[in-house]
């Protein structure tokens, strides 16, 4: 099996001066869950090369057993730092594709059209397409082959409103993911804040928070075999 996983390359936390990118835990989570199982994983960015971690996902209370061994792993690194350009992928040679989180999809992934391209023939093809946290952003242009948003009428989640309201960030990102995928149409539902929550709706997978990692690539992975 092989899995896509595309992040972002957008490191600026609006006009804040501080830095973000993906969120370790939402990459090690879903990376070492389908790994383990044998799968065969490619990472991607906008711009290819060193995909940004958001400092603050690096932090000891973010840490889990997964970020531990992410810490430890020098191969995966090295391909955190050599990602490919999301020009060069083909959804054709691959079974699914996986975005992890981090605010920084919320600026690039949400308006990149070679992502939108990208997810829209996966989806055309039938095969996984699985977000976790903020990475719905990833979805907000996104059309299904109707030519509606993927997300109408399917049942999704995403960051909610009241954890982004947590983190104190509402103010500075472009837009909340909780409102956009219920502006697009899409049936949202959520669990506590910071609990797992992951739903499946046919091809399409996604997680409310970092919590919710494993639970989108355990799902996508069912949904291959």
């Amino acid at each position: 099996m092989k899995v896509l996983f595309v992040l972002t390359s957008h490191d600026k936390l609006g006009d804040t001066g501080k830095k973000t990118g993906f969120w370790v835990e939402e990459f090690a989570g879903p990376y070492y869950t389908l790994k383990d199982k044998g799968v065969d994983i490619t990472l991607a960015t906008p711009h290819g090369g060193q995909a940004p971690i958001d400092p603050s996902s690096t932090s000891p209370d973010a840490a889990t057993e997964f970020t531990e061994r992410f810490d430890k792993d020098e191969q995966a690194q090295k391909m955190i730092q050599a990602t490919h350009k999301l020009t060069d992928v083909n959804a054709a040679d691959y079974d699914a594709v996986f975005y992890p989180g981090g605010h920084g999809p919320l600026w690039d992934l949400a308006n990149d059209a070679n992502s939108i391209n990208l997810i829209e023939t996966f989806n055309s093809q039938d095969k996984p397409v699985g977000f976790v946290c903020h990475a719905p952003a990833a979805l907000k242009s996104v059309k299904g082959t109707d030519g509606k948003p993927l997300v109408k009428g399917r049942k999704v989640t995403g960051f909610t409103n009241s954890e982004e309201d947590a983190v104190q960030l509402t103010k500075v990102v472009p837009f909340l993911v909780e409102d956009m995928l219920q502006e697009n149409g899409g049936i949202y539902s959520k669990g506590d804040d910071w609990s797992a929550y992951a739903l499946q709706d046919g091809n399409l997978i996604t997680g409310q928070n970092p919590a919710s990692s494993v639970l989108v690539a355990e799902k996508l992975f069912a949904a291959v075999k």
